[in-house]
């Protein structure tokens, strides 16, 4: 592996703080939104399970579950954990790229010669858990984009090594939707010329895809 790209997503990260914050909190539906008229911000595993989705308007949430507890959400707090959580990696890698409050990157690359990447992943993620009490997942790959398609495979809580001989026979069989930045405009567009798993686009001719 030339490259050691990992990419690290805080799991539900609203919903584990608030979670950190009380413990009443845990293993029951939560939404983290503002109102009857506002939106799904975040939601808990146990919340989307019955097809509450962030961006979703609080009322369809409730609808789909209505034992679920809405919370407005500490956005002060979610900003000094992320703060915390960036410190611990970032004083543990080389390089490290933060994409969002609770997403980031980071390059191994070469430190295979003084560690084991993807052992050395773990620790940080057990770091994180330590010392921030937040549960973290992560990928490691050759790329960010592969990296980024493991991690949401390894959600919750889950960790995944895909090497370079095993990328396509990783990701053929998922869905396009897993792909960065394809919506449901662009699956609802790729499905009408029978284009719904990335092996099936990967096997399409450029041309074809730019004309679309």
């Amino acid at each position: 592996m030339n490259h050691a790209i990992v990419h690290m997503d805080l799991d539900a990260f609203f919903v584990s703080c608030e979670r950190q914050q009380n413990r009443e909190l845990k293993e029951i539906p939560l939404i983290i939104g503002g109102g009857d008229r506002g939106v799904v911000a975040s939601c808990s595993y146990e919340a989307r399970k019955f097809g509450v989705r962030s961006a979703m308007p609080i009322r369809m949430a409730l609808r789909l579950c209505p034992d679920a507890k809405i919370i407005k959400g500490d956005y002060e707090l979610y900003s000094k954990l992320s703060h915390t959580v960036t410190e611990i990696i970032q004083e543990r890698v080389p390089v490290m790229e933060k994409a969002s409050i609770d997403e980031f990157y980071l390059d191994l690359s070469g430190m295979d010669k003084f560690f084991g990447c993807y052992q050395w992943t773990q620790e940080i993620a057990a770091a994180v858990k330590k010392e921030a009490g937040l549960p973290i997942s992560f990928a490691l790959s050759t790329n960010k984009t592969v990296a980024k398609i493991g991690t949401g495979e390894a959600k919750p809580a889950g960790k995944l090594r895909i090497e370079e001989s095993e990328i396509r026979s990783f990701l053929n069989p998922l869905s396009v939707k897993k792909i960065p930045m394809v919506g449901e405009k662009t699956f609802q567009l790729l499905s009408r010329i029978g284009i719904r798993t990335i092996h099936t686009l990967s096997e399409m001719p450029v041309l074809v895809l730019q004309q679309m």
